[in-house]
């Protein structure tokens, strides 16, 4: 059976509740915290295994018990993580992010050991076997995610990139990316289109399309729009739902997008699932893992 091999990073995750996240100079009392397992390669990657991928997962993690416990996290998702190389210089990576009570958050990221990811690893044929998917985020190093990148072309292995924070990719990584993945913020800085609603998020999609094979432009609440090169774009609305919590929505979206795609799914089914799984994660309460 075929499956995705993820590379990115794993955070711990320390998410606190507030009314609203504090101005500059200004102290906002919480109404609660939570520890979570984190990053977006570990997000996506358990996001894949629990819409039914198997998953391979590439990392790094300090020789503490918050990589002890980003492990753990994998290892009850099924996940494959004996290419997780545990560093013991490094502190594991982590994160902590203000939620405030309209269910929007901002985030400060630490990566520690995901700096450290060793690219040795994606020479060894074992990682790729039964490979079909590649899956990279922008929160580990472009060194990593284009050595991983050129093993996966070479063996023939499609390479979807959720572009994620934005930055500029060298023509190497955008020859080898198959599907990019992006949201409004991340599109307009690609795209230069500021993306305010769908329409925006269609001439994004149709741009970036002249540079990637397939690109995808989610748009919150407006919904998602993708193109596949040479053709016109197309989109759909965001399904209607009382948001409780926009963290970790993105991720849910890949990690279903991903495993539907390498289920033999049209690109435009595969984003309607995922915009259906993302639409029930933002109306759930978040869980402490």
């Amino acid at each position: 059976m075929s499956k995705i091999l993820v590379t990115g990073s794993l955070h711990y995750d320390i998410v606190i509740h507030a009314h609203h996240r504090p101005e500059k100079g200004e102290t906002v009392i919480g109404s609660g915290c939570s520890y979570k397992f984190g990053g977006k390669g570990g997000n996506q990657a358990v996001a894949a295994a629990k819409a039914g991928a198997r998953v391979g997962f590439v990392g790094a993690v300090g020789a503490d018990t918050q990589g002890e416990f980003l492990r753990a996290v994998l290892d009850e998702n099924g996940i494959d993580n004996r290419f997780v190389t545990v560093n013991e210089s490094v502190a594991s990576g982590m994160s902590v992010a203000l939620m405030d009570a309209e269910g929007d958050y901002g985030a400060v990221v630490v990566s520690n050991a995901n700096n450290h990811i060793d690219v040795a690893q994606f020479n060894d044929d074992q990682l790729w076997q039964q490979v079909e998917m590649l899956l990279l985020q922008n929160e580990v190093s472009e060194a990593v995610n284009l050595s991983a990148a050129k093993q996966a072309k070479q063996r023939g292995i499609r390479v979807c990139l959720n572009a994620a924070p934005a930055r500029a990719l060298c023509a190497e990584m955008q020859y080898a990316v198959d599907l990019l993945v992006v949201n409004g913020v991340e599109a307009r800085d690609l795209s230069g289109i500021p993306v305010n609603n769908l329409s925006d998020a269609c001439m994004a999609a149709e741009l970036l399309s002249q540079h990637y094979p397939a690109v995808i432009v989610t748009a919150g609440e407006h919904g998602v729009a993708w193109c596949e090169a040479g053709d016109r774009s197309e989109s759909m609305p965001a399904e209607k739902v009382e948001l409780v919590s926009t963290h970790g929505a993105g991720d849910c979206f890949m990690g279903t997008l991903c495993t539907s795609i390498l289920q033999r799914e049209s690109l435009g089914s595969s984003v309607a699932k995922a915009n259906r799984a993302a639409a029930a994660h933002v109306s759930r309460k978040p869980t402490a893992r």
